[in-house]
């Protein structure tokens, strides 16, 4: 695993547990799976003229605390501990403002293909150790569960099934995460 520190975070409420886990997908340009520009618009360093669709996020300040690519890589821009902007208006359960409580997990994909068989493992792994390190987390959903109006992700695309059933299918080594 990778660590590369975004700026886009701050702390979370006082005393606050980590209770949810928020899946995610992301792809920069749209329908495109190379890496550096998320890594790139995380760090707050994205290149608005390398592509005419990426005028739209001048000025979004926007991180997850991991992104896993489509070989599984996993990265790692926020510690758990602190709070990473990747829900914006958010409910989950009754509860605004999912950021405050929960761990963003982003997946490089679309709402077009499927997801790789390498990005279930490493995920399933990762969320499994976040279980393990965070025994207050409760629940894993997909972004378009805490904020339905406007976001789409994982979408269609991401087997809950398949997720589960690899993430609960024998051990799984901890993964080191900061």
């Amino acid at each position: 695993m990778i660590f590369k520190a975004s700026p886009h975070h701050d702390d979370r409420p006082k005393n606050m547990p980590i209770e949810l886990i928020v899946l995610h997908a992301i792809s920069l340009p749209q329908h495109q799976f190379t890496t550096q520009h998320i890594i790139d618009l995380f760090l707050g360093q994205l290149d608005h003229n390398a592509h005419p669709g990426f005028d739209e996020l001048r000025d979004l300040q926007v991180s997850a605390h991991f992104l896993i690519d489509r070989q599984g890589q996993i990265i790692q821009f926020v510690p758990c501990q602190k709070r990473a902007w990747h829900a914006g208006v958010s409910q989950w359960k009754s509860r605004q403002q999912c950021n405050d409580f929960s761990i963003g997990i982003e997946m490089i994909g679309d709402e077009e293909q499927a997801f790789s068989a390498q990005q279930y493992q490493c995920c399933a792994q990762l969320c499994h150790s976040l279980q393990h390190l965070f025994p207050s987390i409760s629940d894993i959903t997909g972004h378009e569960n805490i904020a339905p109006v406007r976001k789409w992700d994982p979408g269609k695309q991401w087997d809950w099934p398949l997720f589960h059933h690899i993430k609960n299918q024998g051990k799984h080594t901890i993964l080191d995460v900061i």
